[in-house]
């Protein structure tokens, strides 16, 4: 059994095999390009993305520079955008065309966009003009359209063809994508009217038309939708493909569910570390890069602080009376954050599946005040059972009951109102939704709470 043969089977569930990575990382310093080309032909091209994301950035460039060694597009299109980048510095312009000319025009374009821009024009200038003209048509659009992500290689066929004459076409048309689900039945302005599975077409007798088998209600997504909400469309209407048309309704491209789960991938990615206040960050950005676009939310966390540090020394006289308010006094803007968070987190991906509507808007605000009682109740009765026990104070327990129920309320408010108004204002909720709502919850919290203190002492 060869040393490959063993590695692969070691690689199995796709887990990160650090006995493989040293073996690369031993053969890029013996300059075994012969050995690496090979072993990453017997695996998935994802694989082998992943072994290349793991190899240390100077290793990384090692490898790009081996002679005989040359990068699979496969393998290319699998690695995340900041590798990309990376290694494209490295590569000369006639390997980065090389590269473009074996993938779709999705994946080509999704390339491109990392290329430097005094860079890019030359390697357009070496592509053949049908591919030239495809991805600068591509590029012209806005980057988060449905254009940039959609194919450009697609079967169309006019609607007057046989089943015959459509599978002679098929065969004998060396042009057309590697693999397709549906055929699109174009007029004669090129405009889709319907679409056939290509399971439906070897089925069906070659006599019949192939319009008296389509499909006429077809979903057409205009080229300049946004890429998010052709992934809800997907989402909505159970679709494995759709044709992307141009203002004049023809024809230009096809979306399959594979760019769309990429791009829900992205997006579900994208949010979860804008509500942390992270951004866009890559595993591989760098400790200076990774700092900046952290610290302008921690900036604006810490002036909230002290907004919130504010509010507790307006009532230092009660605390002063009763000291261990300042010990409860976290446990109830602990409670409202974590509240407020929970109803954030649902109601940006809930804006962001368009599920929140005018019509539900009233009703789920109704809901999450009823949610914030019905959960202010329970953790007060808790809440209050436990001071009470521990201080032996009914009229401590009454302070963070009352405080507890408010806090819990406001906190599931705003946690809905705030993204939504943000929405309102064109600024996307999963940015600045968290430090707010966060915020807003801890000075609730912390008025609430020694306000209610300050009523009874």
């Amino acid at each position: 059994m060869t040393l490959i043969k063993k590695i692969k089977d070691k690689k199995v569930n796709f887990e990160f095999n650090k006995e493989y990575i040293k073996v690369v990382t031993d053969k890029i310093s013996n300059n075994d390009a012969s050995f690496i080309t090979n072993s990453f032909k017997e695996m998935h091209p994802a694989d082998a993305a992943d072994i290349i994301e793991h190899l240390s950035e100077s290793d990384r460039e090692n490898l790009i520079k081996l002679n005989n060694f040359k990068v699979d597009p496969e393998v290319f299109v699998e690695l995340n955008e900041s590798v990309q980048t990376e290694i494209i510095k490295f590569l000369s312009s006639d390997a980065i065309v090389r590269i473009l000319k074996n993938l779709e025009s999705d994946d080509a374009i999704a390339i491109l966009e990392n290329v430097d821009e005094k860079d890019k024009n030359s390697i357009l200038s070496l592509l053949p003009p049908k591919d030239r003209f495809a991805l600068l048509e591509g590029l012209s659009y806005p980057e988060d359209s449905a254009a940039r992500i959609m194919q450009r290689e697609f079967t169309a066929i006019p609607s007057n063809w046989s089943v015959g004459q459509t599978i002679d076409y098929l065969r004998e048309n060396k042009d057309l994508p590697e693999q397709f689900l549906e055929i699109y039945i174009v007029d004669e302005n090129f405009k889709p009217i319907g679409a056939v599975p290509s399971s439906k077409v070897l089925r069906t007798p070659r006599e019949s038309k192939m319009s008296s088998i389509m499909d006429d209600s077809i979903f057409l997504i205009p080229v300049d939708m946004d890429k998010e909400e052709v992934g809800n469309s997907f989402e909505n209407y159970n679709l494995n493909s759709a044709c992307v048309v141009d203002k004049n309704n023809k024809l230009v491209g096809m979306i399959t569910s594979d760019d769309v789960l990429t791009v829900l991938k992205e997006e579900a990615e994208e949010d979860a570390l804008r509500l942390a206040g992270v951004g866009d960050e890559e595993i591989t950005d760098g400790v200076i890069t990774k700092t900046k676009r952290r610290f302008n939310w921690l900036l604006l966390n810490l002036f909230t602080a002290f907004l919130a540090t504010y509010c507790i020394s307006l009532f230092g006289a009660t605390i002063e009376q009763m000291v261990v308010l300042a010990f409860l006094m976290p446990i109830v803007a602990s409670m409202g954050g974590n509240a407020g968070m929970q109803t954030l987190a649902v109601t940006v991906r809930t804006l962001a599946t368009n599920d929140l509507t005018k019509n539900n808007f009233n009703q789920n605000i109704l809901k999450e005040f009823n949610i914030g009682i019905l959960n202010g109740f329970i953790f007060a009765i808790i809440s209050s059972f436990i001071v009470q026990i521990w201080f032996q104070d009914y009229q401590l327990s009454l302070i963070i009951s009352i405080s507890m129920i408010l806090t819990m309320v406001v906190a599931g408010l705003f946690g809905i109102l705030v993204p939504v108004t943000l929405k309102k204002m064109n600024i996307d909720p999963a940015i600045a939704s968290s430090v707010f709502v966060t915020t807003i919850t801890d000075v609730i919290g912390f008025v609430s709470f020694l306000g209610v203190g300050a009523y009874f002492l």
